[in-house]
């Protein structure tokens, strides 16, 4: 049910129109983060006459009144699943509740709940004719954010991932209006085809130009592209990404990569737009809007109902991405429907979730200082510039910022254990300290399944018997040690040479250090 406000904002709509009727309601929107139990976006659609008929997020309730599951995760564990909801009726997401479900084990997401009552819910999407399958789930906690003040976690879409429904309920169909929106991380994104979210096939087939109408977001220029070097908020409309009428390049459609971002996309009868903005600040920016491409097939258009999720309509998964709420509507929304959402969403109050510094609490940020005399104590953890190896290398306050940053870590909790920790980049966001080959790296998840296990590592008293040592948690003999001033995860002797143990001991052995980025 919508509340008594919602019900005056309709009564406004048929007085005084929609602009007017939605000002009132981005007034409430803008409000403050105590307005997300008052007001969702799926009210907002409501009274702009087109309602939502799906609606995803494992952030946040959509609906003021919504109290019903959000997402739900299985751990590793046991195989035992559990619904996350929100704390209260359209409030944030119960996150502690995950915390606790998961701890000492991993997690991924197995369900997004629709939160519009039509059953529309995303789950493992199959095999399509582009790629095998099931798809894999995201880890549940590759992407931490905070919203509103409140831990959240978003659904971190590495290559491989995908979800899908195909048997939905009243989903637009052939030219049939509608309107979504999505929030993505803009700085977590690749070329691979095709990171969407939005209307598909229903047989995961490639059946034609027209049958899609998703939001796709990456630097992709396969089909179509825009301005500057992406990435770009695009349509996936089957067989093309356009970011405007034509195949190829529009100069309008511009690169984004605000941390958190808002993409829309709505298509009628030989009519679509795309807008997009900061999903912390400001307004809409339009960046199409007007006729069908001029490619054939495209007008009228043929979709077909199904919803995706990090995935191409005929399953292409090669793509990367991170969502944390987004809505399909029924009907071709207003750009003053859209404007007041947006408000809703950047009073939703997103954050990137790091809090505190110098300690390894999850959320903290740290610098990792080596402990070897005398060649190293001035020496932190940092990651390359020019490739994408972990090294040691001197920081000091006369450092450029950019080194000061490569040195700086957010700690999280460990993505394989969660009683163990994980280190992401603080100025690489989405990127995770991880071995390979026993060398430490800075990467993206690619999908493989060691991934998680190659970038945890459990806290132990240091084995000088100074500071931390952190322990591999697949190779629990190897802990996180520089060699030659390259980092690696040795072992107290062995057959390769950073297995020495010669200064073994305090070579693994690091100082929690206030960050320098």
């Amino acid at each position: 049910m919508i509340k008594s406000s919602i019900r005056r904002v309709r009564r406004a709509l048929l007085a005084v129109g929609a602009t007017a009727a939605l000002s009132v309601g981005l007034l409430t929107a803008t409000a403050g983060t105590s307005q997300a139990a008052t007001q969702g976006p799926c009210d907002i659609y409501l009274a702009g006459g087109t309602p939502c008929v799906a609606a995803h997020s494992t952030t946040r309730a959509l609906y003021g009144a919504y109290n019903g599951p959000l997402y739900q995760v299985r751990r590793a564990s046991d195989s035992a699943t559990r619904d996350i909801g929100p704390l209260s009726a359209g409030g944030y997401a119960d996150a502690a509740a995950q915390d606790s479900f998961c701890a000492g084990t991993s997690c991924v997401i197995t369900v997004l709940y629709d939160q519009s009552g039509k059953g529309n819910h995303l789950t493992q999407a199959p095999a399509g004719g582009a790629a095998g399958g099931p798809d894999n789930l995201a880890n549940a906690f590759e992407a931490p954010v905070t919203v509103g003040g409140h831990k959240a976690y978003g659904v971190y879409v590495a290559p491989g991932t995908g979800y899908r429904n195909n048997n939905t309920n009243g989903i637009a169909t052939g030219d049939q209006p509608e309107g979504m929106y999505a929030i993505f991380d803009g700085t977590h994104f690749n070329g691979g085809c095709c990171f969407d979210y939005g209307n598909a096939e229903t047989n995961n087939l490639d059946t034609g130009n027209g049958h899609m109408e998703a939001l796709y977001f990456g630097d992709n220029k396969g089909w179509g592209w825009g301005s500057g070097n992406g990435p770009w908020v695009m349509a996936d409309l089957e067989n093309g990404l356009f970011s405007g009428v034509n195949r190829g390049f529009n100069a309008n459609d511009p690169s984004v990569n605000n941390r958190f971002l808002t993409a829309m996309l709505k298509g009628g009868p030989n009519q679509w737009a795309l807008r997009g903005g900061d999903a912390q600040s400001g307004g809409l920016s339009t960046f199409y809007n007007g006729a069908r491409p001029n490619a054939t097939g495209y007008n009228p258009m043929h979709k077909e109902g199904a919803i995706i999720l990090g995935i191409g309509g005929d399953n292409s998964k090669w793509a990367q991405g991170t969502f944390y709420e987004g809505v399909m509507t029924q009907g071709y929304p207003s750009d003053a429907t859209e404007n007041a959402v947006q408000a809703n969403i950047t009073a939703a109050g997103y954050n990137s979730g790091s809090t505190g510094t110098g300690t390894l609490t999850p959320g903290s940020r740290i610098s990792l200082r080596a402990t070897t005399a005398p060649c190293c104590t001035s020496h932190y953890l940092r990651h390359n510039d020019a490739d994408n190896k972990v090294v040691i290398a001197g920081t000091a306050s006369s450092s450029s910022a950019t080194d000061k940053a490569d040195a700086t870590w957010i700690v999280r909790a460990g993505l394989a254990n969660t009683s163990c920790l994980s280190f992401e980049s603080a100025n690489n966001p989405g990127k995770f300290l991880h071995h390979y080959d026993y060398e430490l790296y800075l990467d993206f998840d690619n999908g493989a399944g060691a991934f998680a296990q190659d970038a945890t590592f459990c806290p132990t008293r240091g084995n000088s018997g100074v500071g931390t040592s952190f322990q591999s948690v697949n190779f629990p003999t190897k802990y996180i040690r520089h060699y030659n001033y390259t980092a690696y995860i040795a072992s107290n002797g062995g057959s390769n040479s950073w297995d020495s143990g010669t200064s073994w001991a305090a070579d693994t052995s690091w100082l929690i250090a206030q960050p320098w980025g």
